[in-house]
């Protein structure tokens, strides 16, 4: 049952064509995933970030990234066979670099993906590579359609665009909607970098966080911020802040794009993430990933930088351009970091029986790279985030796994 996006564009024209719809207010009680709702003109924007946090920090990339509503998704219970969303999603367009795909909406019915759909027009961003230079090219809302849904009561979720920030405007359905009830299942929160994120997956429920969370019946928040895992105080004082059940932090790759610090300071900074994380959460399991393989940086620093060549072909790859010489004189690696990562759990661990360790090439390693090697250096594509996600689910909620044990108080 195809999302159908045809037919008017306005609403009072589609209502004069279907009397029989009704509108929801869209309320926090339908969003499940976000952190908070920003109130615009047009109607509501999720954040993955609240505003305190993002007054503290004047990043375009971060501020680009936790208004993409990754894991967010509106959930209700009805008995409607037909729904409509109106937004406003932001297209993103680099300089010079292949058009991007408009983002996928995927429609959940009773926990399965049953159909999916596109919402194009709305606002563009033009983004210039050269010098990360944006414009801002407003547009008008656009409406996504699902129809021929089962009749009955069933419950519904709707996923917003993992990776495309998207305001919402309406939501019509041909019968009443109510909230989704809770089920009793664990929220985890999850942090990390754009493969978190679910940059190149190919649908917002089918990034490897949110394949994890459908295999192991958990509630996903999640806070994967491309190009944004920082250690930054803000982010570790939201998840701090922000109840959860179970907590996972995947931390390197972004500090070794950027070149952003020096081993003496990260280790610290690692530690005061942590401590902060631990200040709300004092026994809830917590689970320290290091970065999956990503061959341009396990022995060579940042930073990372689109690379020209491919450019001039009309591809998008990255490499690293640091100086593997300097990592003597403390810069980072994805090989600095991991042993690192490792040597601070091992010794936290001993006043700390929630924490645990994942070394990130045991969800994607050297093996995998040669049968399936990242398209652009950096990001995997829709069949690894399906891997690493059934990965990630065998090792941290099976039996024995950090998250299917009682916390130690």
């Amino acid at each position: 049952m195809p999302s159908d996006p045809s037919g008017p564009s306005h609403p009072r024209e589609r209502e004069h064509l279907t009397p029989h719809w009704i509108t929801t207010p869209i309320t926090d009680s339908l969003i499940r995933g976000a952190i908070e709702l920003e109130r615009t003109a047009r109607g509501l924007l999720p954040h993955r970030l609240p505003a305190r946090a993002r007054a503290q920090c004047a990043d375009g990339q971060l501020a680009m990234a936790e208004a993409q509503p990754s894991g967010v998704r509106l959930a209700f219970r009805t008995g409607a066979t037909a729904i409509e969303l109106d937004t406003v999603p932001t297209k993103r367009v680099y300089t010079g670099a292949p058009p991007r795909p408009d983002g996928v909406y995927d429609l959940l019915v009773d926990g399965r993906l049953t159909a999916q759909g596109t919402a194009h027009g709305g606002d563009t961003l033009v983004i210039d590579m050269t010098d990360w230079s944006t414009e801002h090219r407003p547009g008008p809302p656009t409406a996504i359609r699902f129809t021929g849904l089962p009749s009955g009561a069933k419950d519904v979720e709707i996923w917003l665009p993992h990776d495309e920030t998207t305001e919402l405007v309406a939501l019509r359905t041909d019968a009443p909607v109510e909230p989704l009830p809770h089920r009793g299942r664990p929220v985890w929160l999850h942090h990390g970098s754009s493969i978190s994120h679910g940059s190149d997956a190919a649908s917002p429920s089918t990034t490897w966080p949110a394949l994890a969370a459908s295999l192991g019946g958990a509630e996903l928040i999640n806070l994967g911020f491309g190009g944004s895992a920082l250690l930054d105080p803000f982010t570790a004082r939201t998840i701090r802040d922000t109840p959860a059940d179970l907590i996972s932090v995947k931390l390197g790759i972004n500090v070794v794009n950027l070149d952003l610090m020096r081993l003496r300071a990260f280790g610290p900074a690692v530690h005061g993430f942590l401590d902060t994380i631990r200040e709300g959460h004092p026994t809830a399991p917590l689970l320290v990933v290091s970065p999956i393989l990503c061959p341009v940086h396990e022995d060579t620093p940042g930073p990372c930088v689109p690379d020209p060549d491919a450019l001039a072909t009309g591809q998008l790859k990255f490499r690293a351009t640091g100086d593997p010489r300097e990592v003597a004189g403390g810069k980072l690696t994805l090989t600095v970091i991991r042993d690192e990562l490792a040597r601070i759990v091992r010794e936290r661990s001993a006043d700390d029986p929630n924490l645990y360790h994942l070394d990130g090439r045991d969800l994607y390693g050297p093996s995998d790279e040669a049968a399936m090697p990242l398209p652009d250096h950096l990001h995997p594509d829709p069949e690894t985030h399906r891997l690493i996600g059934a990965r990630f689910a065998q090792h941290a909620f099976t039996t024995g796994g950090p998250f299917n044990q009682p916390a130690t108080p």
